[in-house]
């Protein structure tokens, strides 16, 4: 096994062990960048010098037997996460040139537990999209399938998992945005509890929603990474002061007695592919056999959560988005002649489409007399929609669906119709909505060889808990150990 493919549990016992040095695994996968990044177009900002100044640093800590969880692991990290002295874009022309002076909560994190950050990873501009089409950049291809997605918005971070460029990464999930491309690319993806992981340098889309959580090679190193970015700030008036359970320890696979809700409302093939079925059935099949017990439930309101989120999320976009106006920070239209044209044509030449769509949207949800109509009722629905997952959790202990309706589509294809491309969120916007957490593991591939992800939500706070569901289902299939051939 060359070092790049290496997970991050395998990697830490190679480095501990000193059979490997951290410069030598860094390199390797830098190596393994320039091979295949100009084909998978993952990256925005690749780090190399300081990331070897920082492996140097991982090896001599190792001698003094000074490891921490991360000590010397290769990791990327999303575009809209702020790191101190690196370019923090958000994949918009509007930061192409934004360098913070501080780091993100999380990436104080993952540097004092020693991880070597290789670079800053492509994604839709401000998390926007389900595909990474709309970065202001590049679009980032499928490892799998180069003439296809990777999903969005995380497709950057779920692309160089899955292709080796990289050991593990960080993502954001607004309405599905790690679960969905982890999905696509057959890499494990977490969103966490809202309020578990801090949101404190994270460039805020929808401040309600936005959670950062971990895409991995196996369930076993997104354990690792949510161990290390979980944990309360006071920085961040929404992050929760609540214990963190040992994650890795909660690996047990036994789902012996446990109770899996499946939504009727999912348990349908309008408009999901029978590849994503037959994937879901089998799963279904394998934890029945495991000892769980399939329970029928219904989230009756799950009907109205795309067009309830497509409401509550532009409308806090818009709001977030006020502040790129070409005074404060960011790209500034130096052409124009008075104050009003330099913000039109700073926003009209700093935003992409799907950006413009989104605060338009959001704008118009909130204008005097359609407030009430629009934003307030979609806000009604998703306390709804939260009492419903409350209501299903006290007769299961997780619930199970798919992850997406179809595998990974093709470049292009949904691109004029936005509304297609919204439907893909169809499963995962629910969880955001709630605040509970949820994940996507590998659990098949469709006819054209496309990997396909299974969904696992909990109750609030309950990682352990899908955490464990799904080592379970990943110790009895070897989905998890296929990598695209590039």
């Amino acid at each position: 096994m060359d070092l790049h493919e290496l997970t991050i549990h395998k990697a830490q016992d190679l480095l501990k062990n000193k059979k490997v040095s951290a410069t030598e695994l860094t390199r390797a996968v830098f190596e393994r960048i320039e091979n295949v990044e100009p084909i998978v177009d993952a990256y925005i900002t690749i780090t190399k010098d300081i990331a070897m100044d920082r492996a140097e640093a991982a090896d001599k800590a190792i001698s003094e037997n000074n490891i921490k969880p991360l000590t010397g692991i290769p990791v990327a990290v999303k575009d809209l996460i702020c790191t101190k002295g690196v370019k923090t874009t958000c994949a918009s022309k509007i930061l192409e040139n934004f360098t913070p002076p501080y780091d993100a909560t999380v990436m104080g994190k993952i540097n004092a537990a020693g991880a070597v950050m290789v670079g800053k990873v492509n994604m839709d501009e401000f998390a926007m999209g389900s595909s990474t089409e709309n970065s202001g950049f590049k679009v980032t291809k499928n490892p799998w399938n180069l003439s296809h997605v990777p999903g969005g918005s995380s497709g950057g971070s779920a692309a160089a998992v899955a292709s080796d460029m990289c050991l593990g990464s960080l993502g954001s999930d607004t309405g599905g945005s790690i679960r969905q491309p982890a999905s696509h690319c057959g890499v494990v993806g977490v969103k966490p509890t809202y309020g578990r992981v801090s949101r404190f340098g994270l460039v805020a889309f929808a401040s309600s929603l936005d959670q950062i959580g971990p895409l991995a090679k196996d369930v076993t190193d997104a354990a690792i990474l949510l161990q290390v970015i979980s944990g309360y700030d006071p920085k961040d008036s929404t992050s929760v002061d609540k214990p963190i359970p040992d994650y890795r320890a909660a690996l047990s696979g036994d789902v012996k007695g446990l109770k899996i809700g499946i939504p009727r409302q999912y348990n349908t093939s309008n408009g999901v592919s029978p590849d994503v079925l037959s994937a879901v059935q089998t799963a279904m099949d394998l934890y029945k056999g495991a000892g769980a017990e399939l329970v029928d439930i219904s989230l009756p309101h799950s009907e109205y959560a795309v067009a309830a989120y497509y409401l509550i999320a532009p409308a806090e976009a818009c709001s977030n988005l006020a502040r790129y106006d070409g005074v404060k920070y960011g790209a500034r239209d130096k052409a124009s002649s008075n104050l009003i044209d330099m913000y039109r044509n700073t926003r009209s030449k700093g935003f992409g489409p799907e950006v413009q769509r989104r605060i338009l949207l959001g704008t118009y949800a909130l204008s005097a007399g359609y407030y009430d109509a629009y934003y307030k009722k979609a806000s009604q629905i998703r306390t709804l929609i939260k009492n419903d997952f409350m209501q299903a959790f006290e007769t299961c202990d997780i619930i199970l669906s798919p992850v997406t309706p179809t595998p990974a589509f093709k470049i292009g294809e949904n691109v004029d119709d936005p509304l297609t491309m919204y439907l893909s969120d169809i499963f995962t916007l629910s969880a955001n909505l709630a605040g509970i957490p949820g994940l996507s593991v590998p659990c098949g591939f469709s006819q054209s060889g496309l990997p396909i992800g299974l969904q696992l939500m909990g109750n609030y706070f309950a990682e352990n808990t899908i955490l464990n569901i799904a080592y379970c289902f990943e110790q009895a299939t070897e989905f998890h150990k296929q990598r695209p051939k590039l």
